[in-house]
């Protein structure tokens, strides 16, 4: 099955600048947890989660209104194309340990999402094996950066 058959294609998006008590309203608005960030020229940044903004919140001594999602995002971003297999992006999902793809054209434009769950309800999509070993290893504790440098 193809990630075009499975993803989800209106996806809602924020900007660099966009401050991050807009990008929680967008979240709130869409019943989502994550907003792809997007560049004037359409191409993909980085991806901004609720965590991502709870987290910047609570160490930054900030009110959400003064933080841009620039400020938060990381430069590393994972993607898969609408034409890739979706059991290519479940392993991407696993290899990077994210549940959610961007979707980009060759140029880096979004087109659209694939999320774990896309990957779970559709039928044929992946085997039940599949979807648990990537849900393993997302999952998986991760220590954290004082633990891993001592």
């Amino acid at each position: 099955m193809k990630v075009r058959e499975i993803m989800t294609s209106d996806v809602k998006t924020c900007r660099p600048e966009t401050n991050l008590a807009e990008a929680v309203k967008l979240m709130w608005e869409r019943d989502c947890g994550v907003l792809p960030v997007v560049k004037a020229d359409g191409k993909v940044s980085g991806m901004i989660t609720d965590r991502d903004i709870c987290v910047a919140i609570a160490t930054r001594g900030w009110t959400a209104d003064r933080i841009a999602v620039r400020d938060v995002t990381t430069g590393k971003i994972c993607t898969c194309a609408a034409d890739d297999d979706a059991i290519v992006a479940l392993q991407t999902m696993k290899a990077q340990r994210v549940r959610r793809l961007p979707v980009v054209d060759a140029e880096g434009r979004l087109k659209g999402i694939l999320s774990l769950n896309d990957v779970v309800t559709h039928t044929g999509a992946a085997s039940s094996t599949e979807i648990v070993s990537t849900m393993a290893s997302i999952c998986e504790h991760r220590r954290p950066k004082a633990m891993a440098s001592a």
